[in-house]
């Protein structure tokens, strides 16, 4: 589509070029037979038809012309859209004016003399048409940009909007196909803990609880979550536990809170949860099971900053602005679908922003969540 608006537009460009080309030469010859149909009926010797030549004068009707003396002065205009039976008070106005376009027209082409014991010249500019078409390819040009503008927005509205939907369809097939196998497994504890496996049924039932919150939280895309206030303190002490507990003895995650207690946020905790989670769970990854990952929190008046630091592989420059797009991943094994649920849970549900602050390849990468209050 671009490839034909340019040529649209440079055909535009060169037809109305050459257009105005063959106009200009026309409006030029048009005022030399006007010149020297002055010059004819001015000349003491001259046996011309004055009608004829009084015709040709008053025929000029869209080119602008002004007829100065040897001197400057002017003798004459046609054109201009001045007044010339003016008032001495404005009388000074309209010369100054005059002079302005005596200076324009002579940007545009050379004045035509007319001969004759005190000589005479005619200064010209471009009808209005002719101004006008200069300007069409512009205008072309603008019209085709708007064009390819709205097509821009229409595509990328589509784009997402079908996105939104595989999103929202598979998450709430994930969840409901979840559904299935927890009940199951519910029932399965019911029957341990009647035998006596008291100890085995308490420990399956963590990862059942945990089982539950994952589906709850793929029911929740795609509808509006309800966001409540909670302390986002605790929320981070929780899922670092929970990753800690969960990850290699040679990786150490730590929090670091800056001294806070309790910092009251709008959220929804399980969402929230879930985007940490994923940060955390991607660093592990990065890091092959040895290093560290630095989770730290800054209370501000106007925002709340969360920043998650891995010692991992790094992301390369060129695949930085693509770690949000679904389907993009650098595992052998993944939808690539975790950091554009992150980004979707933390800027259309919770209003805020999340970007990847800094990145060095084998050294630290540094994602940073920033909650608007």
């Amino acid at each position: 589509m671009g490839l034909i608006a340019i040529s649209i537009v440079g055909y535009g460009i060169y037809f109305t070029n050459q257009l105005a080309k063959d106009i200009s030469i026309e409006e030029t010859n048009r005022i030399k037979n006007y010149a020297s149909a002055i010059e004819s009926i001015s000349s003491p010797n001259s046996s011309a038809d004055i009608s004829f030549q009084t015709d040709i004068i008053t025929s000029n009707k869209n080119i602008p012309v002004i007829m100065t003396n040897e001197k400057g002065e002017v003798i004459d205009y046609a054109n201009l859209g001045s007044n010339k039976n003016k008032n001495q008070s404005e009388e000074k106005i309209v010369d100054q004016k005059l002079k302005q376009k005596i200076a324009e027209f002579k940007l545009l082409h050379q004045p035509i003399k007319i001969e004759g014991q005190h000589p005479n010249f005619v200064y010209y500019g471009e009808s209005y048409i002719l101004q006008q078409l200069r300007y069409f390819p512009f205008i072309l040009f603008g019209i085709i940009a708007i064009f390819i503008l709205i097509v821009f927005i229409a595509y990328n509205s589509a784009n997402k909007s079908i996105q939104n939907r595989v999103w929202v369809g598979m998450s709430k097939e994930t969840a409901h196909q979840l559904g299935t196998p927890l009940m199951s497994m519910i029932g399965w504890l019911e029957y341990l803990r009647n035998i006596g496996q008291e100890k085995v049924a308490n420990e399956m039932e963590k990862d059942v609880d945990r089982l539950k919150l994952i589906a709850d939280r793929f029911s929740k895309i795609g509808s509006t979550p309800q966001l409540q206030e909670e302390d986002i303190v605790l929320r981070l002490q929780s899922v670092v536990e929970y990753m800690r507990r969960r990850s290699s003895a040679k990786v150490n995650i730590t929090l670091d809170k800056k001294g806070e207690t309790d910092v009251p946020i709008m959220l929804n905790g399980p969402l929230f949860d879930w985007v940490i989670e994923n940060l955390i769970r991607n660093s592990l990854d990065a890091m092959n099971g040895e290093g560290s990952i630095h989770v730290c929190l800054v209370n501000k008046p106007a925002e709340v900053i969360i920043d998650v630091t891995d010692t991992g592989k790094g992301i390369p420059a060129s695949q930085m602005k693509k770690v949000f797009k679904p389907g993009f991943t650098t595992k052998k094994r993944g939808w690539g679908l975790g950091l554009s649920l992150a980004k979707r849970i933390v800027s259309k549900y919770h209003h805020g922003s999340i970007e990847v602050l800094k990145s060095e390849p084998n050294v630290a990468t540094t994602f940073r969540i920033i909650f608007k209050r």
